[in-house]
């Protein structure tokens, strides 16, 4: 019922945007841009609808970085050299924050294949929006939605010795929502060519499970063999979660072998990479993911 209404929203608000036409070329663009921003907020609603309705998604999307953070990093927290005092589980939480939007942001992107199987699809494709207006909304809907889930992890930020800045929090928010429409963004991509959610289930899971073991979200990255550090600078997700790993262990008194251990700089053929910059390259990949998949979604459809 929710998606046939949105559809009709979708369809029915997009019909001010001729009659604009003989008011000049200012009003036109302004009424066009406003017509397809209401159209990528109502697939973003949708997004957010469908997620509320479902609790046992939002359940079981927050087990495993639970599992994570408390038992593997309370297991492997004894045989674990971090360099000093901070434990094991303080490393851990915030690679552990980055990819808990990985699941949630991914299967977001892939649910584009479930949405053409049940035909819902079409009836989005029928409205005069474009199909970039589809793409956004989806993205920015899954994205909404994979930060709003992390917010309950961050909130144990405290129980394994991590400050309650608010500055620190607000950074924190805003680097889960970068990676989470990067994820998104990822999804759909994989969306506009994949026709059957059959398919889709184990693509995402090949795709996935790399770029979490290869961001060292789990693991420090200093002193990794040269092979395995250059699959880790080629994974986006490493530029989501350094900066967060970062942003937290600068709050805490490390000694300099902790440092030196736990927040390796990271390099582009031996220049350091600011973490401005590394966070615009997933803003830039990001950009490009979505407007590739915009494009791929035209011609394909």
């Amino acid at each position: 019922m929710a998606d046939s209404v949105d559809a009709r929203d979708v369809t029915t608000r997009s019909d001010a945007a001729p009659g604009a036409a003989s008011a000049g070329l200012d009003p036109e663009v302004r009424s066009d841009l406003r017509h397809e921003l209401r159209a990528t907020w109502v697939v973003m609603r949708r997004e957010l609808l469908r997620f509320r309705q479902d609790k046992a998604r939002m359940v079981t999307m927050l087990l495993q970085p639970l599992l994570f953070v408390f038992v593997m990093g309370t297991g492997l927290g004894s045989i674990v050299d971090t360099g000093g005092g901070t434990s094991f589980q303080t490393f851990l939480f915030p690679g552990v924050l980055a990819t808990s939007v990985l699941f949630t942001a991914a299967f977001a992107g892939i649910s584009l294949v479930w949405d053409r199987e049940f035909g819902f699809l079409r009836e989005m494709m029928v409205a005069p929006i474009s199909r970039g207006s589809i793409i956004w909304g989806k993205c920015l809907g899954g994205a909404v939605v994979a930060t709003g889930q992390s917010l309950v992890l961050l909130a144990l930020a405290g129980t394994v010795g991590i400050p309650y800045s608010p500055l620190l929090l607000l950074e924190l928010i805003g680097c889960l929502f970068l990676g989470a429409l990067l994820l998104t963004g990822i999804g759909v991509l994989l969306s506009t060519r994949i026709k059957t959610i059959q398919a889709a289930m184990p693509v995402s899971q090949l795709l996935i499970m790399p770029m979490m073991f290869l961001s060292g979200a789990l693991f420090p990255l200093s002193g990794l063999p040269d092979w395995l550090a250059v699959l880790t600078r080629l994974n986006p997700l490493t530029y989501v979660v350094q900066p967060m790993r970062y942003l937290v262990l600068e709050h805490l008194s490390l000694t300099e072998a902790e440092e030196a251990r736990l927040v390796p700089v990271l390099t582009w053929f031996g220049w350091h990479v600011p973490v401005g910059v590394q966070l615009l390259t997933v803003a830039v990949i990001t950009l490009g993911l979505v407007t590739l998949a915009a494009r791929v979604f035209r011609t394909t459809e």
